[in-house]
């Protein structure tokens, strides 16, 4: 269980302009301002849960983040993680949580990935036997039987970080922080890391928190989402509802023979070139089928698909709607 009240969190920062003189000035009186990251960041989630944590960039995730994980102490408010505060209690809570930082690496750079593996089952202190059991598991799962005899400066990007995950879970985490953990990846590599997750979430009831801006990955594996913005929580419900609450609207695309697409006030003509066009449908005042019935009237239907709003588009309303 993770159960977060009322955190807060502000960052010093020394701020000067450019220029020599400048410099020198700051060596004697410096500048500063005050970022608030966290204003009352609170809630709870359960165990076994898999939930998305979004927001534009600088919006407190990854602060959240490493306040959860014991590598911040906030301002004030309570982080109570497993019975545990992290901060204070930061080596026995680290041996149940395992963290991916999609742009900072946990392996040694210069040696086979397996001799890192070999030195963080040391750190955690995993037995021997159990440690074997669970490498073999993330190999077969990662497909990285191979990749783990080659140092980590000679991986694609892909590939590193299918190893950063197998490394954040050796010690058989009970809750798995990831920050980004597909970026910068190809299809492929997205879909096996996707899949790997779901497959620990489900298997080993592994509570997940994931922070990215890849709206795929949140679709894919998330059904909560956290919404974060300007330090605040604004929004924390299920995705199939934030979906059905930006649905007003859906398009139409229509290859057809006539004269042209047909509009009236519930329905707007977006593309209309050489019998093929998109109509925007408003939804809360026509159905679907409504607006089927109305066009084949008019003009011969050879096909037809209606598009929702995509997952990138809902988050950018929400965006739009909080203003950050």
């Amino acid at each position: 269980m993770i159960e977060l009240r009322n955190i807060n969190k502000t960052f010093k920062v020394a701020k000067r302009n450019a220029g020599f003189s400048e410099a020198v000035k700051a060596l004697f009186k410096k500048d500063y301002t005050y970022i608030h990251a966290l204003r009352d960041v609170s809630f709870t989630i359960g165990d076994g849960e898999m939930v998305g944590y979004i927001g534009p960039n600088g919006a407190g995730k990854s602060s959240t983040i490493k306040i959860m994980s014991g590598i911040l102490t906030p301002d004030s408010g309570e982080c109570v993680i497993n019975g545990r505060t992290p901060w204070k209690e930061r080596v026995s809570h680290v041996r149940e949580i395992g963290v991916v930082f999609g742009q900072r690496s946990q392996l040694w750079w210069d040696v086979p990935v397996i001799d890192s593996f070999e030195l963080i089952r040391d750190i955690y202190k995993v037995e021997e036997g159990q440690y074997k059991k669970t490498l073999s598991g993330l190999i077969e799962l990662l497909d990285i039987g191979e990749i783990v005899k080659t140092p980590a400066r000679q991986l694609s990007l892909g590939q590193r970080m299918r190893c950063e995950i197998a490394a954040s879970l050796l010690h058989s985490p009970k809750i798995l922080f990831l920050d980004e953990p597909t970026i910068g990846l190809d299809a492929v590599s997205k879909i096996a890391v996707r899949e790997f997750i779901k497959t620990i979430n489900r298997e080993n009831k592994t509570t997940v928190i994931l922070t990215t801006h890849d709206m795929q990955d949140i679709e894919a594996l998330t059904e909560r989402i956290i919404l974060i913005g300007r330090g605040r929580i604004l929004l924390d419900g299920s995705l199939s509802a934030l979906k059905s609450r930006n649905s007003s609207h859906k398009t139409l695309r229509v290859d057809y023979v006539g004269e042209g697409l047909p509009a009236s006030e519930q329905m707007t003509v977006i593309k209309d070139l050489n019998g093929h066009g998109e109509m925007l449908i408003d939804t809360d005042r026509l159905s679907v089928s409504e607006a089927i019935s109305y066009i084949s009237s008019r003009v011969e239907i050879k096909d037809l698909s209606v598009v929702g709003e995509t997952i990138d588009e809902t988050v950018v309303s929400l965006y739009k709607e909080f203003e950050i």
